[in-house]
Parts: C-alpha cells; structure tokens; sequence
C-alpha cells in the first residue's frame, strides 16, 4: 500500500518566563523533522489533554476528537494519504506516513518525535501487551510496549527483518514466539514462527496469497489465504480450505472474547472490486468455517467486533449488523449512516467503523459526519457534522 505524506514545518509560540515579552519563531520551507516538531515541544503550545481521544484523516491532515463530545480538539496539518491505528494505550495512535510510523500522543495533540521510518508502512498489531508494526517495503518488523511511549522517547524493542519485503504482517504471542508472514513484492505463501531469539521454529507455506491476521480466545493466530486461512495455535498450524476453490479471506477481525474469527469472503480473482455479501466465521477450535449472507456488501473497513465478542459488519445499506459468532444470526440491525458504496480505490473515503468498548463509531464522509452508536442499546448517543469529509477513523485502546 503506497502512501503519499510529508512533513511539513509549523508555527509554534513560547512565552518568555521572567518578563511580560511573546516570542514568536516561525518555521520556514525546510521539511525536517526537527524543525517540524519543535512548536510541540513549547510548554506554551501543549494542549489540554482531551479524554478517550478518537483521531480522522482528511484529505491534509488529521482531526483529533473528544471520544464523548466528538467535537475537535485540534486540527494537525500532515499532508497526503495517512492512515491510523490505536498503539495500544490510553493516549497513542500510531499514524502511517508515506516515510514511515510516526507516534501521536493523540491525548495531547502532537506528535512525540518517535519515528519508525521506512517504505510503505503497513499492517499494526496489537497482543498479548505488545504493538507490532510491518513495513512492507523492507520487510521489517518492530514490537514494543505501548506503555514505554509515556515517556515520550522510542522504547527499546524487538526487531526481525523478513528474508525479502513484501506485504505482510506480524504478530508477537504471549509467549515470546513471533509469527510473521512470507512472501516477496511478487508472491505470498504463508507465514513462519520465530522463537524468542529469532530462531525459526516453524512454517507454513500452503496459504498463497496471505494478508491480514486476527487473534481468537485461546489465542488462536490467524492469516488469510485466498483459499481460506492458515490457524497457528498451540504450536501447530492448521489450514482451514474455503468451500470455493477460490475464497479469498484478507481481512479478519478477533475478540479475546470468543473462539470465532470475523472475516471477509471474497470468491472472483478476476474481478476489478469485488463487493462481497457473505461474510466468513472461522471457528479456531473445531477449524471449520461457516459463511452468512448479509444480503448486502461491505468493505475491509466494516469489519469490528463488540465488547461481548459480537460481530460486528457495517454493510452498504447504512445498517450496522451484530452478528452470534458461534451461530451465525444476525441478532440486530442497527441503522447509522446512508446506503453508500465502496469506491474502487482502496485509499477513497467510504464509511468506516472503529469500535471501543460498548461503543461503535461509525464515519459518514458523503455527509461530513461522525455518530457514536451503543452496541447493546441500538441507539444512536451523538451525531456531529466535521469540516471536512474524512477518511480512516481510529483511537486510543488501552490494554489488549
């Protein structure tokens, strides 16, 4: 996934402490990172801390909202194609950058310096107390604990570089072991596991085309193929086949909550967008695999999973589907946003779910707008209109 983001310098103020005299530096055309992240540092400019903080792109930037009011608290200039991705505590998002992972404190509102630079940075897991990021164009992988960001420095981390760099993903276990997948810019065929030390200690490589992963109950790890999905669980890996030869399942979603992934079906290689209807559940204990039809389509940004294990799809109808995952029935039907439908590419904006706690927050970028629904409840607890239309929505998660 190729992004287009620089930095540029902003205007910072500070206050002379001893006399009543206002100093004002301006940052000029240089774009370097030193310069652009000075004003944050100011005393003078540091925000009051917005609570739960929930974080949108636009087309320029990124809008930092309150998680209860959703009014913005700052608006925070970053041209190009971003993306974000909750890091894991209560106060950072990682934000993707076409030079690499930056890390917002998102309860301040500025970016704290740390930088994970590279090519293309792609997927950002969170487990077992751990953050991992994927680069995909050098194939390297970085883990650390979100709680070492407090102090506003780089945490010490573990680091793995793929054999080649290819589009893929990575997940640290509770155990210390590594799972990351294989592949190169070309092809993918499946995923490995590493020990502590970065010992291989296993591979699969019967998952062609991989992408996206998920962690069940039982932390039971999950890969999409594009002929089902790769299982590692208790030191075995387990292909579960789709019923089609092909059935491609590139996004999942877990919740420690239940044994049962959420994923996506999709079932012709040939198509420009396919706009699937059906929706996969992977049961990790039994490796079987149950497709329902929701009788409308929806995007790799409709996936999400309820406090309660629920599953949880935003389809194209405006209707926020709450799924049993071990049965398959869709218990509710929750209208939220207009009937729209997917763009053909991938970076356009088009309604986009992000879940916490009993909460759903759903983005309506057709009309500017943003609701927090109550998953339980059905009801809709607030709706606000944005200045802008917006693209990825994301927020803090603390403890996973």
């Amino acid at each position: 996934m190729n992004t287009s983001t620089r930095t540029r310098a902003v205007t910072g103020t500070a206050l002379a402490l001893a006399v009543a005299t206002v100093l004002t530096a301006c940052g000029g055309g240089d774009s370097s990172p030193s310069d652009a992240k000075a004003p944050e540092k100011s005393p003078a400019a540091k925000a009051v801390a917005v609570k739960d903080p929930l974080v949108a792109t636009f087309d320029g930037g990124l809008y930092v909202l309150d998680g209860e009011s959703l009014k913005v608290a700052k608006t925070i200039d970053l041209p190009g194609f971003n993306r974000v991705n909750p890091a894991g505590d209560d106060e950072h998002v990682v934000v993707s950058t076409d030079a690499g992972f930056r890390i917002l404190n998102a309860a301040e509102q500025a970016f704290t310096g740390v930088e994970y630079p590279g090519a293309k940075p792609g997927h950002v897991v969170r487990h077992a107390g751990k953050t991992i990021l994927f680069t995909d164009g050098t194939g390297e992988v970085n883990v650390f604990d979100p709680d070492d960001l407090a102090g506003g420095t780089k945490p010490k981390g573990r680091t793995y570089a793929s054999a080649e760099a290819h589009h893929g993903v990575a997940i640290e276990l509770s155990n210390g072991e590594l799972l990351s997948t294989l592949g190169t810019e070309e092809k993918r065929t499946g995923a490995l596991v590493l020990d502590q030390d970065n010992k291989e200690i296993g591979r699969a490589e019967n998952c062609p085309g991989v992408h996206g992963e998920a962690a069940a109950k039982g932390e039971a790890v999950a890969v999409g193929c594009e002929d089902g999905v790769l299982i590692y669980k208790d030191g075995e890996f387990t292909k579960v086949d789709a019923p089609d030869d092909y059935g491609r399942i590139g996004n999942q979603a877990g919740s420690e909550e239940s044994p049962v992934l959420l994923g996506d079906y999709k079932t012709d290689p040939e198509a420009e967008l396919e706009r699937p209807t059906r929706i996969s559940l992977i049961d990790t204990g039994s490796a079987k695999l149950r497709l329902v039809d929701l009788g409308t389509s929806y995007s790799f940004r409709s996936l999400g999973r309820g406090p309660h294990g629920e599953a949880l799809v935003l389809g194209t109808n405006g209707v926020l589907h709450v799924i049993d995952p071990e049965s398959g029935t869709i218990e509710k039907k929750i209208p939220v946003v207009g009937k729209w439908q997917e763009p053909l590419d991938w970076q356009q904006p088009r309604p986009t779910l992000f879940v916490r706690d009993h909460t759903a927050y759903v983005s309506e970028p057709g009309k500017r707008m943003l609701h927090a629904v109550d998953i339980e409840s059905g009801e809709k607890l607030k709706s606000v209109t944005l200045p802008k239309s917006t693209n990825e929505l994301s927020g803090v998660v603390a403890g996973h």
